[in-house]
């Protein structure tokens, strides 16, 4: 059976976690430092109130951050007030899930893909590249469970990074980068194997990630491995904070 979108949520959430959390009324708030919207949005654990939401973002302003939630797929209502005060959708995500037995049927070529924990000097590089910097870098530090980095070559040289972590028996994706130079040559389907053969010795029974909706190349992948879309979030920033 296919993960629900709740467990997602909760395996996310372990595998790229924030800073500290804070729970408050029907509130729990993320403090990022600095480590991306996943680590810093606000999402609502029950029902809410237009006042609900005057003290959400009275209290992110206060932490130091940008007045933003994340939606899940149940909060249709909550969804609609927050577009009533302007909120603007920014980063649809799709939630993707297969089999690990049906993404570690082949492995990379040799010397091509590794797992290393901790990651090299030469993986915070290519992260830098793509925008991933320490901050996020933090994130992985933060996860608790199993969990490794991926490092690609290709041609004997560089080719990407990456990082898998492990929630109750599903693994996850995150930080992904290829180099520019090395694209179009097969190295993402050859980092989703290296992740599910990896996660197949942690004895998990699923490989997922969270990718978003308008990175075409990344969702033609993935589904073109036979992973499923069984969930969906996106997040709402009030329109003062969009850059």
């Amino acid at each position: 059976m296919m993960p629900s979108a709740s467990q997602l949520y909760d395996v996310t959430e372990a595998t790229w976690p924030a800073a500290q959390y804070a729970q408050q009324g029907p509130w729990l708030f993320r403090q990022g430092q600095g480590g991306g919207q996943r680590v810093s949005a606000t999402t609502a654990t029950g029902p809410v109130t237009e006042a609900d939401i005057d003290m959400a973002e009275a209290q992110m302003l206060d932490m130091g951050q940008h007045r933003l939630f994340q939606l899940r797929h149940d909060q249709g209502a909550f969804n609609a007030m927050l577009a009533a005060r302007g909120y603007q959708v920014v980063d649809p995500v799709n939630l993707y899930a297969a089999p690990v037995a049906a993404i570690a049927t082949e492995r990379p070529p040799r010397v091509c893909t590794f797992c290393i924990w901790e990651p090299l000097a030469i993986q915070l590089d290519i992260w830098a590249e793509g925008g991933i910097m320490a901050p996020r870098v933090a994130v992985m530090y933060r996860a608790l469970g199993p969990k490794t980095s991926l490092l690609a070559r290709f041609n004997d040289h560089p080719g990407g990074s990456g990082f898998v972590a492990m929630h109750n028996g599903i693994a996850m994706v995150h930080a992904l980068h290829i180099l520019p130079h090395q694209r179009r040559q097969g190295l993402g389907r050859y980092f989703m194997r290296e992740a599910a053969f990896w996660a197949q010795d942690q004895g998990a029974s699923h490989l997922a990630l969270a990718v978003t909706q308008g990175n075409t190349g990344g969702n033609a992948l993935y589904s073109s491995l036979g992973m499923q879309v069984v969930g969906q979030y996106h997040y709402r920033k009030h329109k003062e904070d969009l850059a």
